[in-house]
């Protein structure tokens, strides 16, 4: 046997992803970093480029916990005492006192009743969305969703699949009267924080208008939100999408990996649901967890995030994107009104976004250029995100170099 063959399929796969501009090429490999100083934030040192320090505007780490002491010192202590793995999934021998311990702190800071770790928020998604969905069942979604949402749907092989405009409630409310009687259950699922552009869902009033139109579906309706990008990163608190629209999720998913700097994901629900889960989702029953110290690790930047110092963190990144959005919007460049750390600049052209990423590069600065298919035609954007150990000298570095880009080809 051999791969002759296809691999002259995927060769030419390849090539027509170089031919479009939206090939992503060899991934850059951070060899270390460089602490805060003088001013400035952590700077990233990259293979092949040892003489050059970076600033780094594409990290989810919105409030640098990734590199906090207390978090880095917690899973170094969880790692001598538990090892460096689970060694099995969690119902045979692979549940550790430290999975448990956040399990619970992280029901507690959602105000749940119960939670369940996956081995990453994208696995949490597919692992949990399906167990909603039965053959009888409408799935809606919204426009703007995560791949995650969208392969999970795939997936579950819904009765019916429905997508509404971004963001637009009425069309909701369309579907949801289209459907009455044709099926049993429905499934609303959104990202909190849509993660290109840094806006949010309108948890209070998709609730509002789930709730108009429940008691017309047998087995009623269930809202599914993804704020992986949202907790730890929006609202005074950290609380989210949840916190700042007042709304609240029937399933809420979220990570380990954005605002908490740590690995893994987890979902948030009654003790029933959480309960069903365990017994019925493939990729927590088949995949081992998060390490003890992963967990350990996360539970330290929980408890960072809930604390007087988070606060504070919290405090700091909503002024930075509110800077850096201020900053752009004073040099011309378009992009989207909100306080979320997700800061995009639009540049609606192939060609035009990865120049400027090349740009940039050029002057240091790691940036994320976001083309076609990953966003529709003529939404092509730089996807900057801000983080808490970034300052002000950062983005003004930053916002100087688009300064003198306008002036230049692209």
């Amino acid at each position: 046997m051999s791969l002759d063959k296809v691999e002259q399929w995927f060769a030419a796969q390849l090539t027509s992803l170089q031919e479009q501009g939206i090939r992503k090429g060899h991934e850059k490999v951070i060899t270390g970093i460089k602490a805060a100083e003088n001013g400035l934030g952590p700077r990233y040192i990259l293979e092949g480029y040892c003489d050059r320090e970076f600033l780094r505007m594409n990290s989810n780490s919105y409030l640098g916990l990734s590199l906090h002491p207390q978090v880095i010192k917690t899973e170094a202590e969880a790692a001598e005492k538990y090892g460096t793995g689970s060694g099995a999934v969690r119902f045979i021998s692979g549940t550790y006192q430290p999975h448990k311990d956040l399990e619970m702190r992280l029901a507690e800071f959602h105000g749940r009743e119960s939670a369940m770790l996956f081995s990453a928020a994208y696995a949490t998604m597919m692992g949990v969305l399906p167990q909603f969905i039965s053959e009888d069942t409408l799935v809606v979604s919204d426009a703007l969703n995560h791949s995650c949402i969208i392969n999970a749907i795939r997936l579950s092989h819904p009765a019916r699949k429905e997508v509404y405009a971004h963001a637009n409630i009425d069309a909701l409310d369309n579907i949801l009267v289209a459907n009455k009687g044709g099926v049993k259950r429905v499934c609303v699922v959104t990202d909190g924080i849509f993660s290109m552009r840094g806006d949010h869902a309108q948890i209070d009033k998709i609730n509002a208008c789930c709730k108009q139109h429940e008691e017309d579906y047998e087995e009623g309706i269930i809202t599914v939100v993804d704020d992986s990008h949202g907790v730890g990163a929006f609202g005074s608190r950290g609380r989210g999408s949840e916190e700042v629209t007042g709304g609240r999720a029937d399933i809420l998913i979220a990570t380990l990996g954005k605002s908490l700097g740590v690995n893994g994901g987890y979902v948030v629900a009654s003790s029933t649901v959480i309960d069903y889960l365990r017994e019925t989702s493939p990729f927590y029953i088949y995949s081992n967890p998060i390490t003890p110290a992963e967990a350990a690790a996360s539970l330290s930047a929980l408890n960072i995030l809930d604390s007087p110092e988070g606060l504070l963190l919290v405090g700091r990144l909503r002024r930075l994107s509110i800077q850096l959005r201020a900053g752009l919007e004073r040099l011309g460049y378009e992009t989207l009104p909100g306080e979320h750390p997700i800061v995009p600049i639009f540049v609606r052209d192939t060609a035009k976004t990865s120049a400027l990423v090349a740009y940039l590069f050029a002057h240091n600065i790691l940036v994320t250029g976001l083309n076609y298919p990953v966003v529709p035609k003529g939404e092509q954007e730089i996807r900057l995100q801000v983080c808490a150990d970034h300052t002000e000298n950062d983005l003004d570095y930053l916002l100087d170099k688009l300064s003198s880009f306008k002036g230049e080809p692209c």
